[in-house]
């Protein structure tokens, strides 16, 4: 079963491996390299470094014209398969491929179709999550289900750490799929269409803190929005990252303490940190970065900013 790769993030990084070592990949297809960091010089996706130290050929078009087309029929791939490829295909590319297209999601689905599964399985407090493979569609993230697997959640994870953990989940289970297909062992299920949720992408400002939401929630932001494009508030007209934090466990279900305001800088606590009053209940703050300043620790931030305490928050 040859197949042609689909791919961009890193996340998609240990599937691309495990296909490598035990199915013919034709190409390599990626997004085009783009402007990155300071000096907006055009940088490789993860995706194409990983296909380029397996010396494995790398598509990346602007656009899917006819002569791309023609190239990708030339490949004679009877598979196409889908990684955080981070586009919808439409059905004249999908009809290269005689065995159609499979896709792995950082979900169970149908819960959180969309491109940013991860982060709202965190925001919402979600006690488990997983990873799916699933037919690829014309309608996002709706096809019939492959394959399944599941992961308890702590409570801890961040983003980051979470999608590490199902990449790698996620290229097992992919490679198990594709050796059921190969072998006839695997049908399609459908998905339960009333069952479906949605998740959107997740812009910059989206790590807004608003101080007036409940201290759970913020804690929540926190971990969903590590690495990027991370919690934040401002501070004398500057943004101020929170880099790390949870709710304080002393100030109970009030609204604070002392009725004090949303964002109220209100005091320390050597045991934790920081400590922010929210619109219920309190948020400490163990790990923040000032703009264009390094991230520091509670106790080395409050070193050189004496005049936090008191401080109000996000206006």
């Amino acid at each position: 079963m040859r197949i042609v790769f689909a791919g961009s993030p890193g996340f998609a990084v240990p599937s691309l491996a495990a296909l490598h070592e035990n199915f013919p990949i034709q190409a390599v297809l990626t997004n085009p390299d783009r402007p990155a960091g300071r000096g907006k010089q055009p940088e490789p996706t993860a995706v194409k470094n990983a296909a380029s130290a397996l010396d494995l050929p790398v598509l990346q078009p602007g656009v899917f014209d006819p002569p791309f087309l023609e190239k990708v029929r030339s490949l004679g791939a009877g598979l196409l398969v889908v990684v955080a490829f981070g586009r919808i295909f439409r059905k004249e590319f999908l009809d290269l491929f005689p065995l159609g297209g499979v896709n792995l999601h950082a979900s169970l689905l149908p819960r959180y179709r969309g491109p940013s599964p991860i982060t709202a399985a965190i925001l919402n407090g979600d006690r488990e999550t997983g990873v799916t493979v699933q037919k690829l569609a014309l309608k996002m993230d709706a096809g019939d289900i492959l394959g399944v697997r599941s992961l308890p959640l702590s409570g801890r994870e961040t983003a980051g750490s979470l999608s590490r953990t199902l990449a790698g989940m996620g290229a097992e289970l992919l490679v198990s799929a594709l050796r059921g297909l190969e072998q006839g062992r695997i049908e399609g299920i459908r998905q339960e269409e009333s069952r479906a949720t949605y998740c959107s992408l997740v812009n910059k400002d989206d790590g807004r803190i608003d101080w007036s939401a409940d201290a759970g929630l913020i804690e929540r932001m926190i971990r969903a929005y590590d690495p990027w494009p991370r919690a934040f508030t401002t501070w004398g007209g500057r943004r101020l990252n929170i880099l790390a934090g949870g709710v304080y466990p002393e100030a109970g279900e009030a609204t604070g303490t002392a009725g004090g305001k949303p964002g109220l800088v209100l005091a320390v606590d050597n045991r934790y940190g920081i400590l922010v009053n929210a619109g219920r209940g309190v948020l400490f703050v163990s790990s923040l970065q000032l703009q264009s300043k390094k991230p520091l620790d509670w106790r080395s931030f409050l070193n050189g900013q004496k005049d936090f305490i008191g401080a109000l928050l996000g206006e």
